[in-house]
């Protein structure tokens, strides 16, 4: 039996996350109070009290929910007296959460994760104005359709419309300016798509439109100190295994402007002998799409006392 972390992304955040384990666990509290120290900003009480706007902007949903995984995996390495290579073959992450996956993989510090994930939500924020570009979920078609209905916005707008998301068949993601994400909307059920859905971002993430996120980034992950992970990691961007950090630098780039490829990650991680994904952190969102992806596969969510307390047994 072989087991893979796996890291949530961005939609996973909620407000009151992370409060239950810190009054538990004085390991998760110590990892809130590093993340605040490495940002010099009190995230950890916009995560308990929100308001629901500041936790969802995107600098700070980044480095909150990072902080969140990190403290249930510190609680369980402790609790368990195991190290992860002891627990899993691989591990992976969604979007941001492919940082979470490589913090607890021991590549990049706690703190230079936070730094990082700060970085990163800014620039992604910064990238393209409020309102110009727009994602949406297109339901019920497999990935070769969505990306005719995406090549069919591009040219009936003449303007940008990649896939972000893969991340099962039946729920693609589509990206790009927002002339094209409302085509998008207007056609899907043209191509046999049983819902379109423009999503609540401020940002067409993973499209050509985040050039200036990615320039951001490349300095910023140039400028920072990175170790072998001590179990191989899934890029999002390869959908296959590595532990070469000039490889992940270099992935960690381009996942800026390229697709999330978690369906193919997934079945990648199945086709190695892994039966058991174990989401780590806020939310139930990967294990949800596991179950879409590879029925024979188990999938367990792992994000507060009770679901610790099980998990270790």
């Amino acid at each position: 039996m072989s087991k893979a972390f796996v890291f949530p992304g961005q939609g996973s955040q909620f407000v009151g996350m992370g409060k239950e384990i810190a009054d538990n666990f004085q390991v998760a509290k110590e990892v809130f109070e590093e993340v605040n120290d490495a940002i010099s900003f009190d995230l950890f009480k916009v995560m308990v009290d929100g308001p629901v706007e500041a936790l969802n902007m995107t600098e700070n949903t980044q480095p909150a929910l990072m902080a969140m995984s990190q403290a249930v995996l510190k609680v369980i390495e402790k609790e368990s007296g195991k190290t992860l290579p002891d627990m899993v073959s691989f591990v992976a992450g969604h979007s941001l959460g492919e940082y979470s996956a490589l913090c607890a993989a021991g590549v990049f510090t706690l703190s230079d994760t936070a730094k990082l994930l700060k970085t990163r939500g800014q620039a992604m924020q910064k990238a393209v104005p409020v309102g110009v570009g727009g994602m949406a979920a297109v339901i019920g078609v497999n990935f070769d359709k969505a990306m005719e209905i995406a090549a069919e916005a591009e040219k009936q707008t003449s303007k940008t419309c990649v896939a972000a998301n893969d991340n099962a068949d039946g729920q693609i993601v589509l990206s790009g300016n927002m002339e094209a994400i409302d085509k998008v909307v207007e056609i899907a059920s043209e191509f046999g798509a049983k819902r379109c859905v423009k999503l609540p971002v401020s940002a067409p993430f993973h499209s050509p439109l985040m050039g200036p996120a990615a320039e951001v980034m490349k300095e910023a992950l140039a400028n920072v100190n990175m170790s072998k992970p001590v179990v191989p990691l899934i890029a999002n961007v390869l959908a296959e295994s590595t532990t070469d950090e000039n490889l992940i630098r270099e992935k960690l780039v381009e996942q800026i402007c390229g697709s999330v490829r978690w369906r193919e990650s997934v079945q990648y991680m199945n086709s190695k002998g892994v039966d058991t994904l174990v989401e780590i952190g806020a939310g139930k969102v990967l294990s949800g799409l596991t179950r879409r992806i590879e029925k024979s596969m188990i999938s367990i969510s792992v994000g507060d006392v009770e679901q610790i307390k099980n998990f270790i047994k």
